[in-house]
């Protein structure tokens, strides 16, 4: 093993801690035993394998079922100085020869490929030359038929553990129901001592269920609620995102569609567009998804249902990846049960239709629920929520206050329709009862037009009585089959209230009155979501809109998605505690060595002209992760040098790794300018490197700052009656062109107050 695991978390990727169950999990690969990871979506288990992936010497492969994904993942990883590629389709045959010679030279430490390609004989040979050292399975739950979105293919990767019994495997989910687990492990002969399953909640989601009509005017009050945000409207057919989305447009919003009917080109523009923030919001079909990492989504909308609870937990979870509140709303109707339902059915395999149906069954169940949503979800999922707490406070239900919800006296209503039942023999749906008991004719069979019960709930509607059908089965008064159609049937609670009088009390209806669009929108206002909610962390909103700006910048320069640069998490905290220097910027979670090397000046300078400017102090002695890194991760950051002994030394005395590289370029005769270009870094950068050189004692002052700077910038510092703490720029403004921020600092350096 070359490195330590905290070693690389804070050196490459900038945390601090392992979260979860990924330092377990990392333990169990760095033994050389096969483990299994379901962790929640955004809980950080990619580190599960890129983390072990750069404490091993030798490549890592990554299986993942999605090409958007891949790239993202090694748009990423390059970011942080990690030699990683994807081997799919979207290459050319050029491509992948150039691909083929790097990994036989050992260049690149972790490779993302397709499992169809993979588990062909050609590419296994190929393998067995590179002597790979890790396996991670992505998306683990494809494997088992149980699973929401199964591939045969994913059913022949346990081939590479015949081919390469020595090579731990780590298979990873963020979603699977108990049955799923138990497939998944079974398939790939995981030991149960290595199996580690995180909580399913995802804390930082509210979610919300609401009826579905005035359906628009619900999404534009929320859209408009989360103005300049990045969301996502899920939708059953392609006519619906492409119709959505010209509405939304025509109504000013930036929306585009996103389905697998769009050319390629068309549909990857359009998923650029909205990973660089371009477009705000994109409307997806369900069966095609996202196969995207962007971590600021602030909201996912679903204006039809998921095909089941896995689906939509997955779904859901592409909101707040980055840790900040965000939401999840469902928008409900069981008209469309109904289309899934005939959608679902496969003709030659019953059995699978079976499980289809019986999953999409539990997502109406959590749909029409009147229970906390959190606790259902975590429920379905095989874990309690917190037991000793009533309300998630975070959901519709937990959220709407309990007089609020006003009741009524449903027992004759109940026992008409428990009636209708008994006499059409318990072998109908809902659907069917109601059309017994509404006297419809024309949809009722011959033997049933002379029930005692024909007709005799005209008085009530029809949408009413599919209401009440509904909660008559959610509060358990009757039983629905979860087979292909969901027969009612009665059960004991059913008979009290026929036989023995029991008294059934209902919710009421919410009331609906007729009103202009914008009246409809106003009342559809989810007022759960108010802007200031979005994040726990009080940050300077005018400073994080800036460094959203300086974000934007380099991640234009670089041509990749803004929220690779940095997340908004990393933002915030740059907005709250205000690092004014590149040393302090390395405190904040998300700045490794390669980001802080290549980005922390410019964030840095812009912390510092704005403090100036407001004349705001440095919050960082509250930060609460603020503590020297550990000698060994100093160390471990130095890694890519040839010097690392030297390095240690250094290190202890005041400079870190890449300080003290810079420090050796100019000991060997290089200018700053030369060693900006050799380092591949600005000279603003270097000259930082130099003055922590000279506040170190490592170089006299005048080696980096003649003697007429030196004079310049000691009188433009007693001009502006500089004082510890505060910020430059004004010092810079006076001096004018040909000073560096990291000249003045050295100036200061050099002469302690």
């Amino acid at each position: 093993m070359l490195h330590k695991p905290h070693q690389i978390l804070r050196s490459v990727f900038g945390y601090e801690d392992f979260r979860l169950e990924q330092e377990r999990a990392i333990s169990t690969v760095l033994r050389g035993e096969d483990s299994f990871v379901l962790m929640p979506t955004g809980g950080g288990k990619s580190l599960c394998y890129q983390v072990p992936a750069l404490c091993l010497d030798g490549l890592t492969l990554v299986v993942s079922p999605l090409i958007a994904l891949m790239k993202d993942q090694v748009d990423a990883l390059r970011l942080n100085g990690v030699e990683a590629a994807y081997l799919n389709s979207t290459l050319d045959e050029g491509d992948q020869r150039m691909l083929a010679n790097r990994l036989r030279q050992g260049e690149i430490r972790i490779l993302y490929v397709a499992p169809e390609r993979l588990v062909t004989e050609r590419f296994l040979n190929f393998l067995a030359t590179l002597n790979p050292v890790l396996f991670a399975i992505d998306e683990a739950h494809c494997i088992s038929q149980w699973g929401h979105d199964f591939r045969p293919e994913y059913r022949e990767l346990s081939r590479l553990k015949e081919r390469f019994p020595n090579v731990p495997l780590i298979a990873l989910t963020a979603t699977a129901d108990e049955q799923t687990r138990r497939d998944i492990v079974a398939q790939l002969a995981i030991p149960q001592k290595n199996i580690f399953v995180s909580s399913f909640n995802r804390a930082n989601i509210r979610y919300f269920v609401e009826p579905k009509h005035d359906t628009y005017e619900k999404i534009v009050a929320h859209v408009r609620q989360r103005k300049g945000e990045s969301g996502i409207i899920y939708t059953l057919s392609r006519a619906s995102a492409e119709s959505l989305a010209d509405r939304l447009k025509a109504d000013g919003f930036s929306a585009l569609p996103y389905h697998a009917g769009l050319e390629r080109a068309v549909r990857t523009r359009h998923q650029d567009l909205f990973l660089r923030d371009e477009v705000q919001i994109v409307c997806a079909t369900i069966a095609f998804g996202m196969g995207i990492d962007k971590s600021n989504v602030r909201y996912v909308i679903h204006h039809d249902l998921p095909k089941n609870i896995e689906s939509y937990y997955q779904e859901t979870g592409r909101a707040g990846r980055d840790g900040l509140m965000s939401d999840a709303i469902l928008l409900y109707s069981n008209a469309d049960v109904m289309k899934l339902q005939k959608m679902l059915v496969i003709e030659d395999n019953p059995e699978q239709t079976r499980i289809l149906i019986q999953k999409l069954q539990e997502m109406r169940k959590y749909a029409e629920s009147r229970q906390c949503r959190r606790k259902y979800l975590l429920k379905y999922f095989g874990e309690n929520f917190s037991p000793d707490e009533q309300s998630c406070g975070s959901c519709d239900v937990c959220l709407k206050p309990a007089q609020e919800q006003e009741f009524f006296d449903a027992t004759l209503h109940a026992q008409k329709f428990f009636s209708a039942m008994i006499r059409t023999g318990e072998r109908f749906g809902a659907g069917y009862v109601i059309e017994v008991l509404r006297g419809n004719t024309a949809k009722v069979r011959l033997e049933h037009l002379n029930l005692k019960t024909f007709g005799v709930g005209a008085d009530t509607s029809a949408a009413e009585w599919r209401r009440i059908a509904n909660e008559l089965c959610n509060e358990g008064w009757c039983e629905r089959d979860n087979g292909e159609y969901p027969i009612l049937k009665l059960n004991e609670k059913s008979k009290a209230v026929l036989y023995d009088g029991e008294k059934v009390m209902l919710p009421k209806a919410e009331e609906r009155k007729r009103s202009s669009r914008r009246e409809r929108e106003i009342a559809a206002t989810p007022k759960f979501a108010a802007r200031d909610t979005t994040s726990a962390i009080p940050h300077n909103e005018q400073l994080f809109e800036r460094l959203r700006v300086v974000r934007r910048s380099i991640a234009e320069s670089e041509g990749v998605p803004p929220f690779m640069v940095l997340s908004d998490a990393t933002l915030m905290q740059l907005a709250t505690y205000l690092p004014v220097s590149v040393q302090e910027i390395r405190y904040i979670a998300g700045f490794g060595e390669v980001k802080t090397e290549r980005y922390g000046e410019k964030f840095a300078r812009e912390i510092q002209d704005f403090t100036v400017e407001h004349q705001l102090p440095s919050q960082m002695n509250s930060l609460p992760q603020k503590r020297e890194r550990s000698r060994e991760s100093a160390s471990s950051a130095s890694s890519t040098s040839s010097s690392v002994q030297r390095v240690n030394t250094d290190v202890s005395k005041g400079l870190n790794a890449t300080a003290f590289e810079t420090l050796r370029l100019l000991k060997d005769g290089n200018t700053p300018e030369t060693i900006a270009s050799m380092r591949d870094l600005a000279r603003s950068t270097i000259f930082e490197h130099l003055a922590s050189c000279v506040a170190a004692g490592k170089i006299p002052l005048n080696d980096i700052v003649t003697e007429e700077k030196e004079e310049a910038i000691i009188d433009a510092l007693r001009e502006q009656e500089w004082r510890e703490g505060q910020g430059l720029k004004l010092v810079k403004e006076a001096l004018g062109e040909g000073f560096e921020y990291g000249e003045i600092r050295a100036v200061i350096a050099a002469y302690p107050r």
